[in-house]
């Protein structure tokens, strides 16, 4: 049996061990989806991708990102850490300063922006819209908004790679301080067939412009330390509604420190697009021995 490498990548992380965990197995390209899920299951890392080969022409490298209990198509840190281990292996050269990401979602291009320790990865959002807004929006939205204050732009629920319902609350101190009902957003997100909720609180401070917390109750997490995906269905809704506003073109976001993590993730938004991203960290760079054919 062929030892294969593997990463395990620290992504989006402001401070050492702040970001979120990711599993890379490169060279697994015998594997079944069974064989894959088996691992995914047993690292019950939040998500665990393998890069593969290209199917698509266009294409630099593939990857297949699997929670502890399914296959997904597209998620936001699994897609930077991915990137990140294609170019610690040498998995893929970047054209004109883009590797294309070929998975569930399409091809998307990420952006490379330095290199080496300061190198960051940003990831083009796979597209948007925003599908209801308001309090009134669904039955079980103001059971999950329960004991905070809102914002100024009303809750939405975006569709974007993944489906997630948002929601500005009134100040930084409140959304870090807040207790939410997670049950509440649990029986939301299962009616709704979304992640759950994301919510935002704009910052004066000039380390980061945006606090996020995210529940991904849907997929069975209580709050993730640092959302690719989410942030970027949020930098969209913030075009949508305020186009001119002082966060239409990118900011900074922090994320986690409720968790005992800080995530520090870039935006950037230009006419047509945007770009969400960061920095990601080796911590274990090894060697995978595991048969994918025992059952």
């Amino acid at each position: 049996m062929t030892l294969l490498r593997y990463l395990h990548l620290d992504v989006f992380a402001a401070t050492l061990g702040g970001g979120n965990h990711l599993g890379v197995v490169i060279g697994a390209d015998d594997w079944s989806v069974a064989a894959m899920q088996r691992f995914a299951r047993w690292t019950a890392l939040v998500e665990t991708t393998f890069l593969l080969p290209p199917a698509d022409p266009r294409a630099s490298y593939r990857v297949r990102i699997f929670t502890p209990h399914k296959e997904i198509p597209f998620a936001g840190h699994p897609s930077i850490g991915s990137a990140h281990a294609v170019m610690v292996c040498g998995v893929a050269e970047p054209r004109d300063g883009l590797l294309w990401q070929e998975c569930g979602a399409g091809v998307l291009p990420i952006r490379v922006e330095g290199s080496g320790a300061s190198r960051e990865l940003l990831l083009q959002s796979p597209g948007e819209r925003v599908l209801d807004t308001g309090r009134a929006a669904h039955p079980l939205l103001p059971n999950a908004l329960s004991g905070i204050e809102l914002g100024t732009l009303a809750p939405a629920l975006v569709d974007g790679g993944r489906r997630w319902w948002l929601a500005e609350v009134a100040d930084e101190a409140s959304l870090r301080a807040w207790r939410p009902d997670h049950a509440a957003i649990g029986a939301l997100a299962q009616a709704s067939k979304s992640m759950g909720l994301c919510a935002f609180a704009r910052c004066s401070g000039s380390e980061y412009r945006l606090v996020v917390r995210a529940f991904p109750a849907g997929v069975g997490i209580v709050e993730d330390p640092a959302s690719g995906a989410a942030n970027g269905l949020i930098a969209a809704y913030i075009r949508h509604a305020e186009p001119q506003g002082v966060l239409s073109q990118g900011y900074q976001v922090s994320q986690g420190r409720e968790i005992g993590h800080d995530a520090r993730l870039i935006v950037q938004i230009d006419s047509t697009s945007i770009w969400v991203g960061g920095h990601s960290h080796t911590v274990i760079d090894g060697t995978l021995d595991w048969n994918p054919h025992v059952a």
